[in-house]
Parts: structure tokens; C-alpha cells; sequence
């Protein structure tokens, strides 16, 4: 259990160690060193301001944004959600001036755009150096899977039955381009378009896709903004959040990759949109670095990613084959059953714990999304060997956050409900994050 999760986290100081399928063009060694040394920005994937906080021992400021300041002073209690946290709750982090509390880019674009919301801040002070681990949500498959077969028996026989019978269903309609991206050479064009065809069927590879070019976008950038930024020892948030929004209609109001899924043509020119000189590399980028990474978060690391092959797979082969792929599967169809909000704690509770204990094993009291070092960093609600101060923030012309009033309020070790979080069910009943 402690290796699985172990093999979700990415520190970015050390080298890569995670195991690996075997066939691989390219390794996780060659693919870090090219992103470190090899591109404009790619020096902040080990030398960012937000690990390297992390990293001091010092006091580390987070704000968070939220619409429920009401109920969390009635209550005095602050909980975790889920998402690309798993669970931690969701924060941007401050740099001490001495006229205020500067929010890193990304809480900069949160204020600008949640004018709806209260500000929260923290003052979170750890018994000892972070070690920069982030947690990485594309690498929990096989944790999804373990999950499910763990507490398959809160299921029925037909909601089971269906679960098992629609990941095989997406699995078979994908083959053609889970093969060719696992194996099959294929001009970059051609293999952009057959993903953004097959991601309605398979919502998975919208997420993966979305990180490979979040990723691509960051790290390539040369604008002002980010070079601006990047000065800061920040990357440039502003990037994907313009891709996205760009996208797919509505992204602003429910943030679901599973939607995300622009072809060729599409890709071109949204890329363009944000920065021309970014256009002519984007294709073959995502064509080698996705079909990287898709082999190594979906494969286990005893097979051979150049010869496996997703054609008639039955559950239990890819169980032991694909752990990663079929519990992201899993994963995201049981959020579209009708019952889940009555089963959302029984699945989703038993990752929080895992994933605290595993923190608090670590010495992890904020982890990262570790994708990439973004910027996105949660507060593990668990830990027990950090002293937590809060306050409400509000924000003057300069941009600055200034505590105002200090909160009497405790972190318990437990999930916010689903209606309060990124999961919660749309206005067609559907579970953000995911279609049918």
C-alpha cells in the first residue's frame, strides 16, 4: 500500500526512481532531464518558490478560496475535498511582503475570477522540512482499482455488473489508439486526431491529454508574463487556464476534462491563440510525451508497453496488466451511478485515510499536485505535528492579501460532502468531471 502511493508522488529534486514498463522509447530519466535542461522554463521544475518554501522548514502561507465562510464559522470546522488533491484542501500559496501577503499567480487568477468567494488564509508551521513530493492524480489508477475491489460489496450485483461491463466496453472501443499509443508509430497529426476521437468514449485520456499540454505550455512559454513569472520562481497558470476555457464551452462554469478534446486543426490554433510561437512543436510533443506517459500510468511495470495490446482484454488480465488504466476507468464511472452520493464517503473516505497516513508517515502536512509544481498545494487535514492559524483575508489595490479576522476553527480528518466539492452532480444529475 505505502509503494502505491509512493509511485503516485514526484519529487522533482531527486531523479526519477518509479519503476517502469519495459519497450519504451523514451524512459522517465530521459523525459525529466529533457523538461529540466532542455526547455525555457524547465529550471523551475526543481527550483520553484512553492517547493522550495516547502522545503525550508519555514512558515508556509496558503489561501483558499470558498463560498461556505458562514457555515465554517458556525461549525469551526474545516474539512478536505477530493479532486487533484485526492484529499487535501484545495490552496494557492502567499509570499510575505512587508505590506502584505502576495498570492502566487495562480491565487492571483483565483481572486480575479471567484469574486463570489471569501479568502482564507493560513499560516501552516511544520515540525520540519517538506520533503517536495506532490501527488500526482494520472498516477492513482492502480489505487482507484484496489479501492473498488475493497469495497466492491457497497455495490449491487447490477451496478457492479454495469461498472465491470462499461470499463471493458471503453477499453474495446479505444483499443485502435490505446495500441497505437502504447506502440504503433504514427505521423503526429493523424495520432492527435484519433485521440480527440476517442476520448469521448474513453474520459480518461481528456485529463492526460490536458496535463501533457498544461505541461508543454509552461515549460515552452517565452512571453513577457511568464518570463515575468518565471522571475518569481513561478510558471504560468494563466497558460492553461486560457487553453482550457478556449477549448470547450463552459469550461469556467464546471472544469471537466472529460470534455477536453481538441483535434489537429483545433489544437493548432488554440495554441496560437496563446502564443505563436508555441504552434509549431505542440503536435510532436504531445504525440511522444503522451504516449510516455499513458504507458506508464496504465500499464503495470511488468509488462511491455511496445507489445501489449488492448484488444479483447476480460477484467481480471487487465487487473494484473493494466491496473492503472482500468482503475481510472472505474474511478470516474462509478461517480455516474445513481447511488454514489449515498456512496461517495464509503469509496472515498478510504483513499482519504491511505493518503494521510501516508502524508503524515512522510512528514507531508501540504502536499502539491504533482503533475507538475504548478502552484496547486492542498493542507493535509491529519497531520498532527504542524501548528495551523487562520484567518479571514480581504484583498487591497495592490493585490495583496491582509489578514483580518483570525478564525476559531479545527481541521478534522474527514471529507467535505460531496455537494461542497469539484465532484458534486451538475444540473443534469451527472458527476462533474465526467461523462457518460
Amino acid at each position: 500500500m505505502h509503494a502505491e502511493w509512493d509511485n503516485a508522488h514526484t519529487d522533482y529534486t531527486t531523479d526519477p526512481t518509479r519503476p517502469e514498463p519495459a519497450g519504451l522509447t523514451e524512459t522517465e530519466a530521459d523525459w525529466r532531464s529533457h523538461l529540466e535542461h532542455e526547455t525555457p522554463n524547465g529550471w523551475l521544475l526543481r527550483g520553484n518558490a512553492m517547493t522550495e518554501t516547502l522545503a525550508s522548514g519555514r512558515p508556509i502561507h496558503l489561501m483558499h478560496t470558498t463560498v461556505a465562510l458562514d457555515a465554517i464559522r458556525a461549525s469551526g470546522h474545516l474539512y478536505a475535498s477530493t479532486g487533484c488533491l485526492v484529499a487535501a484542501l484545495y490552496c494557492a500559496p502567499l509570499t510575505p511582503e512587508p505590506v502584505g501577503l502576495r498570492p502566487h499567480n495562480l491565487g492571483s487568477y483565483l481572486l480575479e475570477t471567484k469574486k463570489h468567494t471569501s479568502t482564507l488564509v493560513f499560516e501552516i508551521t511544520p515540525d520540519a522540512p517538506v520533503p517536495p513530493k506532490g501527488i500526482d492524480y494520472l498516477r492513482l489508477g492502480a489505487i482507484h482499482l484496489r479501492t473498488y475491489l475493497t469495497h466492491r460489496s457497497f455495490l449491487t450485483e447490477h451496478e457492479d455488473a454495469k461498472l465491470r461491463r462499461t470499463a471493458l466496453q471503453r477499453v474495446q472501443a479505444a483499443a485502435p489508439f490505446l495500441d497505437t499509443a502504447t506502440g504503433t508509430p504514427t505521423p503526429d497529426a493523424d495520432f492527435i486526431d484519433q485521440l480527440a476521437a476517442t476520448v469521448p468514449a474513453f474520459p480518461f485520456l481528456g485529463y492526460l491529454y490536458f496535463e501533457v499540454l498544461s505541461e508543454y505550455l509552461m515549460l515552452h512559454s517565452t512571453s513577457r508574463e511568464t518570463k515575468a513569472y518565471a522571475q518569481l520562481g513561478e510558471m504560468n497558470n494563466r497558460l492553461y487556464k486560457q487553453l482550457a476555457f478556449s477549448a470547450v464551452q463552459g469550461m469556467d462554469k464546471l472544469f471537466d476534462l472529460s470534455r477536453f478534446n481538441p483535434g489537429h486543426g483545433r489544437l493548432l490554433n488554440l495554441v496560437g491563440q496563446i502564443e505563436t510561437d508555441l504552434t509549431a512543436g505542440v503536435a510532436q510533443y504531445t504525440r511522444r510525451r503522451l504516449s510516455h506517459l499513458f504507458a506508464t500510468v496504465a500499464l503495470a511495470p511488468d509488462q511491455d508497453a511496445a507489445s501489449f495490446t488492448f484488444h479483447h482484454p476480460d477484467f481480471d488480465t487487465l487487473t494484473k496488466a493494466a491496473p492503472g488504466l482500468l482503475g481510472q476507468l472505474v474511478f470516474r464511472d462509478l461517480r455516474v451511478i445513481d447511488r454514489y452520493p449515498q456512496l461517495y464517503l464509503a469509496f472515498e473516505q478510504a483513499k482519504a485515510m491511505e493518503a494521510w497516513a501516508y502524508w503524515n508517515t512522510e512528514g507531508v502536512p501540504a502536499p502539491f499536485n504533482g503533475t507538475v509544481p504548478k502552484g496547486e498545494v492542498g493542507i493535509n487535514p491529519a497531520y498532527p505535528r504542524a501548528d495551523c492559524a487562520v484567518w479571514v483575508a480581504e484583498t487591497c489595490d495592490r493585490g495583496l492579501l491582509h489578514p483580518v479576522e483570525q478564525l476559531d476553527v479545527k481541521f478534522l480528518p474527514r471529507l467535505a460532502e460531496l455537494a461542497m466539492t469539484a465532484m458534486r452532480r451538475d444540473e443534469t444529475g451527472k458527476a462533474a468531471g465526467h461523462r457518460q
